[in-house]
């Protein structure tokens, strides 16, 4: 069986690599993308200066490059940010271009901040890439000899046309954005419950888990229902709250291996339907006389939904709070230093080798590395080879075009698609932005410039040199780059899932109970879907980390089971079934605690007893797998020998 398996993941790194993403094509971020930056073109040419609007072109691109799904307030304050750390680095890049002496130590600077800057959350990590981007961007528009006042004018301009065109419709779809995610919800229930095998209704599990975490994420962010005055974000989130027991009763009925009564599968089409529209909710189905306790459980659940749940006001934390916990985590983060830090050096390296390529404008190269190395945004090696890959393309795209000779409507309809492609490519394949953006920002500067389609070979040069500098300096030869570092996500999952255990198997008469227990379960799902997450990310890698990831999947997939079975207990409470003894809870939880302990401690878990309670078998046996899962003989054969007692921290010590 161990053959087998190996034989099958022996090239998991670059078929991972490759995968896209299986996500639908966001047509609106398409046509904003298009609009945004095609139209500056069209009215340059129009006018009879292209090269004007190319420029003002490139102040659109933060904006596009920071996009993202969300209500329309998180919306404006991501892009809003983006594009003034954008513009801050642009300034800072024009103001010391043409001077090495002076622009080294700016970008060198400005990486450090970048880098340090993203430990305060994801808005924040996005306007420090694009405050890094467009610095280096901007030390080499010198070579257009227009002043820098001018040059940052057109950017200015661009940027204020793109954040029009991002935020045009807020005023009439103001809460399309939430009401949409909370329909999601519905249509992933009914997706779910729908599954005809074991596979399918784990993949439908796991994207009803993402929907979830999408729509508190989009509502909670939202800072309107906060307010009183704004009664539509406090319904939807009530309504989204008030469906949770719905959900727990919906994952139950699937672990259980049970495909539910066409009627409840219905019934949340319609309510789906219903949510978008902002129409009345229908009438729940009424349950069968002979319903099981699960069943039961989830036709109620149907019943609770157009009640709703009053939820508590959340305080809006004062923002000097928030910066005295980024500052916290900086102090108690070494992690983040230590990315600074790689990111600062591999950056000087990059800015000390452009000075030695005999090409006009290499900042490609400390592009390339301050892009790829961005150190929250997954696989250094992964996107090290994804950047090379789409770059050749892309940059066979832009000799194409250029050789060509294309010229006026001809380049605003390339720049239309080039536009059009990054969008797609930021939610399906990193490669595929890659591919794009390429020629996008080649077209953009050669048309800004003076420039000849020798820059398209310049580009392919500085590209590989900057992949180069990542994936020696930054990868292979930094240390603990490549050792496998998963038993920290992987423990902090248990202990979420040890409190969902402590609360999910214990009766809740009150709504405050019943709060506490749909929050637990929440984090522990929430948590798992980090974790699949950050396995990922790392799954891509040749190295004995990305070895292991694929050794730990069975792991992960044991803790999901481990919340299903659980799940499936706790909505039977109260409905013909007693509750679980506290003596039993408590040999479950200490079996949890002890995983995550072995995890932590590097050693094999000791073994545990057991409750031998029949309400409990199903919790039981996933917990046993899992158990099993972390003993098994691939954890050791994913990894070479020689490294299995330096970097494999779960090894059998038979």
């Amino acid at each position: 069986m161990s053959t087998s398996r190996r034989e099958i993941a022996a090239p998991h790194w670059l078929v991972q690599l490759l995968r896209s993403t299986p996500v639908p094509i966001p047509w609106n971020m398409v046509a904003r993308a298009v609009l945004a930056l095609a139209v500056p073109l069209a009215v340059g040419y129009a006018l009879g200066d292209i090269g004007v609007g190319a420029l003002i072109s490139t102040g659109a691109l933060p904006t596009v490059l920071s996009e993202s799904a969300g209500p329309y307030r998180y919306r404006a304050r991501r892009l809003g940010g983006a594009t003034a750390a954008a513009a801050l680095g642009y300034f800072a890049g024009l103001i010391t271009g043409g001077v090495p002496a002076a622009s080294i130590p700016v970008v060198v600077g400005v990486a450090a901040v970048s880098a340090l800057i993203s430990a305060a959350g994801s808005n924040a990590s996005v306007a420090g890439l694009q405050m890094f981007v467009f610095c280096v961007l901007g030390t080499g528009q010198h070579v257009t000899g227009l002043r820098v006042e001018i040059l940052l004018g057109y950017f200015c301009v661009g940027a204020a046309w793109s954040l029009l065109i991002a935020l045009a419709t807020w005023t009439f779809r103001a809460t399309s954005p939430e009401r949409g995610a909370v329909a999601h919800v519905y249509v992933e229930l009914a997706a779910m419950l729908s599954a005809t095998d074991e596979a399918t209704s784990r993949v439908a599990r796991h994207q009803l888990t993402t929907a979830m975490n999408t729509a508190y994420d989009r509502l909670l962010t939202a800072r309107s229902w906060l307010s009183g005055r704004d009664a539509t974000y406090r319904q939807l989130l009530n309504l989204l709250s008030a469906s949770t027991p719905a959900v727990e009763a919906s994952v139950a009925m699937v672990n259980a291996g049970r495909r539910a009564p066409e009627d409840v599968i219905d019934h949340f089409i319609a309510t789906s339907a219903a949510v978008l529209a902002n129409q009345e909710l229908p009438e729940p189905p009424q349950a069968p006389e002979d319903a099981d306790p699960v069943l039961a459980a989830l036709y109620a659940g149907l019943a609770r939904i157009g009640k709703g749940d009053n939820r508590k006001r959340r305080e809006v934390q004062p923002w000097h709070k928030r910066l005295r916990g980024w500052a916290g985590s900086l102090v108690s983060g070494p992690l983040t230093w230590f990315a600074a830090l790689r990111l600062t050096l591999c950056v000087a390296i990059a800015e000390v080798v452009a000075l030695l390529v005999p090409f006009e404008r290499s900042y490609w190269i400390t592009l390339t590395v301050g892009i790829v190395l961005k150190p929250d945004f997954g696989s250094v090696f992964g996107r090290a080879v994804l950047r090379g890959i789409g770059t050749v393309i892309g940059v066979g795209i832009g000799a194409a075009v250029l050789a060509a000779g294309g010229e006026g409507r001809l380049l605003v309809l390339l720049i239309a698609v080039f536009a059009g492609g990054i969008a797609v490519g930021k939610v399906r394949n990193y490669g595929i932005l890659s591919a794009f953006v390429t020629p996008l920002i080649i077209l953009q500067m050669d048309l800004a410039s003076t420039g000849s389609w020798d820059v398209v070979l310049a580009r392919l040069v500085d590209t590989v040199l900057g992949c180069a500098i990542v994936l020696l300096f930054g990868y292979l030869l930094w240390p603990g780059s490549r050792r496998p570092q998963v038993g920290g996500r992987l423990a902090d999952s248990l202990d979420s899932l040890v409190k969902y255990v402590d609360k999910g198997l214990v009766l809740a008469p009150s709504g405050e109970a019943r709060l506490e227990r749909s929050r637990a379960r929440r984090r522990a799902y929430r948590a798992l879907a980090d974790l699949r997450t950050a396995f990922q990310q790392v799954v891509v890698e040749p190295s004995a980390a990305g070895r292991q990831a694929v050794a730990w999947w069975p792991v992960i997939a044991g803790l999901e089971r481990v919340a299903d079975a659980v799940t499936e207990v706790g909505v039977t409470l109260g409905r013909g079934a007693p509750a679980p003894a506290d003596a039993d809870i408590a040999l479950l939880t200490a079996a949890l605690t002890e995983l995550a302990a072995a995890v932590r401690e590097e050693r094999d878990p000791a073994e545990m007893p057991m409750p031998e309670s029949e309400q409990l078998s199903g919790v039981v046996d996933q917990i046993g797998a899992a158990f099993d899962a972390v003993r098994g003989p691939d954890l050791v054969e994913r990894a070479p020998l020689r490294l299995v007692r330096r970097f494999l921290p779960y090894h059998r010590r038979a």
